[in-house]
Order: structure tokens, then C-alpha cells, then sequence
């Protein structure tokens, strides 16, 4: 019961903290870890305990993104693939190689959330829209963007900011149509990888529905009081819980 309780908790937390500001996964998936589910098994329930919210949101979103309706399919069928492959490279890695690299993951995750805004704007300034990014060719972006689907299905955490810089990258500025699609991709890339760990038994179906329903009210109800709550707190309680989890990861993997 104290199990159950914890994971619903930090459910309820990830949900919320997703809603307001984006990054949920710093607490849902050491909050896996913490219960005792193994590190490879932890990171395929957070993915399935993550993928209701990016569903819903992409329909939010959705006419939002009519006017992109022409990049659905192609953007759709990066995000099957290559996120089929990150999840296949995540089955290959054992929990002792996986809890190595872990801790490199929760920090390059937590300088995205961190700067995302800034790393977003430089994209934007340099490429955006400009006939030199056009000539570079379709090409070059869908490079850009299979590579972060396959981090998406390897590691969730972090996965929308890469997804905005692409967007940014690939001349959009609607932040309404750019988190709309973000949401899209990340729910094709997180619905490909739930269905190959479901296939590999990787998925805690017990704890990873704990924390699923959990996360799908603290983002329902984060939504609705979303007025009340400053996001740059928000966000910098974030940053604040993503760097102590990740010195803790740092310190569990090369320094205990």
C-alpha cells in the first residue's frame, strides 16, 4: 500500500508538473527506480505511464495542427521507425550497462529542460524559415528528427524539447501547431516503443499503471488550476529535483 500510494503520488506530481511546465519524467521514472523495479523495466513503464497525456494532447492540439496536416503522415512515419529503434537499442542494454548510462541521460535531459527556450531561439534564428535551410533539403531534417525519436524510444525524458528545436528547425513558429505536433510525434514514438517492450515483457504492468492513472489526473487537474501557479516556479522546481536526481544517479553509478 505504501508502494502503491508513493507511485500514485508521484503520478499525480509527474501529471501536473507536465501540464504547467514539461518535465514529469524526472519524477515518474526514479520514482520507478525507488519502488524497486529494475532500471530497463522503469524506463519502458515511464514511457507506457507517460503516453495517455501525449494522445490526449496531440487531440487537444489538433486543429492547431490542420494547417501542417501535410507533414502527418512523413513525421509519423519517422517517429514509427526510428522509435522503434531507440526502443530496440533499449532491449539490447542490460539494467548494469542501462544504470551506467542513466545518470549522462538525466543530464542531458535536465541542460534541455534547462536552456530549451534559449536553444529553441538560436534554432529559430539561424535556420527557421531561410532559404539556406530550405536548399540544405528535407533530407538533413528528417535526420534531424529520427534521431530524436530514437532517444525518445531509448529514453523518454527530454524528448520535447528536441522535438521543438526540430519544428523550430524546420521554419515553424505557431508554439500552438509546434506543440501540437511535438505531442503527435512523441505519442507515435512512445505508442511504438510501449507495443515492443509489451512484446519483450519489459513493461511493470502493475507499478507502470500506478503511476499511469496518477499521471493522467495531475495533468487533468494541473490543466484546470493551471492559472494559479506561476510556471516559472514550476519549472524551476524542476530543474532544481532534475539536477539533485541526477547528482543521486551520478553518485549510485561511479560513486557507491
Amino acid at each position: 500500500m505504501v508502494e502503491t500510494l508513493f507511485l500514485f503520488l508521484a503520478g499525480l506530481l509527474g501529471g501536473a508538473v507536465n501540464s504547467l511546465a514539461g518535465g514529469g519524467s524526472f519524477i515518474v521514472f526514479p520514482a520507478l527506480l525507488f519502488v524497486g523495479v529494475t532500471p530497463v523495466v522503469a524506463n519502458a513503464s515511464n514511457t507506457y505511464a507517460a503516453l495517455p497525456g501525449y494522445a490526449s494532447g496531440a487531440f487537444g492540439y489538433w486543429q492547431a495542427m490542420a494547417k501542417y496536416k501535410d507533414r502527418l503522415v512523413l513525421y509519423g512515419i519517422v517517429a514509427a521507425v526510428f522509435g522503434y529503434i531507440g526502443a530496440e537499442l533499449l532491449l539490447v542494454v542490460s539494467d548494469e550497462q542501462f544504470s551506467l548510462v542513466v545518470p549522462w541521460l538525466m543530464l542531458f535531459a535536465v541542460l534541455l529542460f534547462a536552456f530549451g527556450n534559449q536553444i529553441n531561439g538560436f534554432v529559430a534564428a539561424r535556420g527557421g524559415g531561410r532559404r539556406g535551410m530550405k536548399m540544405a533539403g528535407t533530407v538533413l531534417l528528417m535526420a534531424f528528427l529520427a534521431g530524436a525519436c530514437v532517444y525518445g524510444g531509448f529514453f523518454n525524458a527530454g524528448l520535447g524539447i528536441l522535438l521543438l528545436a526540430f519544428l523550430a528547425t524546420a521554419g515553424l513558429s505557431d508554439i500552438h501547431a509546434m506543440n501540437g505536433l511535438k505531442l503527435y510525434v512523441s505519442a507515435i514514438v512512445a505508442l511504438v516503443a510501449v507495443a515492443r517492450f509489451a512484446f519483450n515483457n519489459s513493461i511493470d504492468w502493475y507499478h507502470g499503471s500506478i503511476a499511469l492513472v496518477g499521471v493522467v489526473i495531475g495533468g487533468y487537474v494541473a490543466a484546470k488550476n493551471a492559472h494559479l501557479i506561476p510556471t516559472l516556479w514550476i519549472r524551476w522546481a524542476v530543474i532544481v529535483y532534475g539536477v539533485i536526481m541526477t547528482a543521486y544517479f551520478f553518485w549510485g553509478a561511479y560513486g557507491g
